[in-house]
């Protein structure tokens, strides 16, 4: 794409110097001779950078530069970045332009070559700059899906607020695809670190020796093919967040090291002998009971004191079943959006099929329902079978659709449909069982204590309703 620099500069010769030499370079111009000019030219025209002259009769190039800078935050997008030039280039000057937020500064006579040097290179820095803002909000909105229309998850979300713009580390437990990333990636954005690094490590991806290296880095001649130095991702989460994911599964070896990292926020890089300080937040997570794991002796005891200081449970997503529709409908709007295909909609048949489903996979595997209905659905209502779940609870869901019960759900408020529905189920499954708690919590894919407090809540309320 072709870029536009504006020229400002009470100087003719000097504007038409330059103009001259950013045209046969291949750029477009545009031109003011004062810095108001300048002002009303940057209200209607979007250069790519402006080379403004500092001294000019009627407004200087300093005003111009407050007077942005007063605009903001309201047009920070808008602001192209600005070489400033003057043949007064002291170093006050120059500091007093960059507080401003000139990204450079020149001085006159110019030399012309290396001011077409300086053009290329704050392009290409406003390039990056752009780009990695527009990848910070790709990140963002895809892991921004935290959905919390429980009082427990509201509740939950609460909690982690309190202690993200802490220091404090933290320890994430819950099932696989409960969203244990989504929430570490929150506590992030919630922090006062929120502008440095969030730097993901998953501790079972890895060998042993290979999530050494990825951790703390080499140096040079530590192993065969160690040619230069490599810093870890440990050095690269300074100032930031290091999250460790799947902590569960590290080598015992590895954790005496990493002990160390979390006692005195220093390590060594493999092959070294230099401590390497860092200063970073750790946030942890697992879908494994550590407390078991150390009585078992395959997890550090100290090392789990040293992770577990403030810790949540993230709970499965069949124990949320009323965040099902949401989170579907939340997916949904992504993917029709990413594949072009907008307007599809959820069927109550497939909304009630995918309530019925107990998610082993959690919301990880919702999405992936999600994104496999959208690609296979040919027309715009999205039914159970573009779902592709399970056959069992599928035509478990279809099988009930007739029933009594169910119709007497369907013509419910939201909630209470549900509550209804969800006890119809249990009772088929503890008809088919003869009763078996266990086994009914089994082929309905639920926790045998889940089950038991439906039961429960169902019982006390019958008893309320007696009375």
């Amino acid at each position: 794409m072709q870029k536009t620099i504006l020229v400002v500069d009470d100087d003719p010769d000097i504007i038409l110097m330059l103009t001259d030499r950013l045209e046969a370079l291949g750029y477009t111009t545009l031109a003011a001779d004062d810095g108001q000019l300048a002002l009303e030219l940057l209200e209607f025209e979007e250069p790519g950078l402006v080379l403004l002259d500092l001294q000019m009769p009627r407004m200087t190039g300093m005003e111009v530069l407050e007077q942005l800078a007063r605009q903001e935050p309201a047009i920070p997008a808008n602001r192209p970045p600005i070489i400033v030039m003057t043949a007064y280039g002291t170093i006050p000057s120059a500091v007093e332009a960059m507080k401003c937020g000139a990204a450079d500064f020149l001085t006159k006579p110019l030399n012309m070559d290396h001011l077409t040097l300086r053009i290329q290179q704050v392009l290409e820095r406003e390039g990056l700059k752009r780009h990695v803002t527009v990848l910070r909000e790709e990140v963002d909105s895809r892991y921004g899906t935290i959905v919390a229309d429980t009082p427990a998850m509201a509740a939950l979300i609460g909690e982690i607020k309190q202690v993200a713009d802490s220091d404090a580390t933290v320890l994430l437990l819950g099932e696989s695809g409960t969203g244990k990333e989504l929430f570490a990636r929150s506590i992030h954005q919630w922090s006062k670190r929120v502008d440095k690094p969030f730097v993901v490590i998953n501790c079972v991806a890895l060998t042993e020796t290979l999530l050494e290296n990825e951790l703390f880095g080499h140096e040079k001649g530590a192993f065969t093919g160690a040619t230069t130095q490599q810093k870890g991702k440990v050095e690269m989460a300074d100032e930031g967040t290091l999250f460790l994911d799947e902590i569960g599964d590290m080598a015992p070896d590895l954790q005496a090291k990493l002990l160390r990292l979390l006692q005195d926020r220093e390590f060594h890089r493999v092959g070294g002998t230099r401590v390497v300080r860092v200063n970073l937040r750790v946030l942890a997570a697992t879908n494994r009971d550590l407390s078991r794991a150390v009585k078992k002796g395959v997890f550090r005891e100290d090392l789990f004191h040293r992770l577990n200081v403030i810790s949540f449970s993230i709970p499965p997503l069949r124990d949320r079943p009323d965040e099902i529709p949401h989170l579907a409908d939340l997916f949904l709007r992504r993917y029709t959006k990413e594949m072009g295909k907008p307007g599809m909609r959820l069927t109550e048949a497939a909304l009630r099929t995918m309530q019925a489903y107990p998610w082993p996979g959690n919301v990880r595997e919702l999405e992936n329902a999600v994104v496999r209905a959208v690609v296979l659905c040919t027309n715009r209502e999205i039914g159970p079978e573009h779902l592709r779940l399970p056959r069992d609870n599928e035509s478990q869901a279809q099988l009930y659709e007739d029933e009594p019960q169910v119709r007497e759900a369907s013509v419910l408020p939201y909630h209470q449909a549900m509550e209804r529905y969800r006890h119809f189920l249990i009772e088929q499954a503890l008809k088919r069982t003869h009763g078996n708690q266990t086994k009914a919590a089994e082929t309905l894919g639920l926790q045998r204590s889940y089950l038991a407090r439906v039961l429960k809540r169902k019982r006390e309320a019958k008893r309320k309703g007696a009375k």
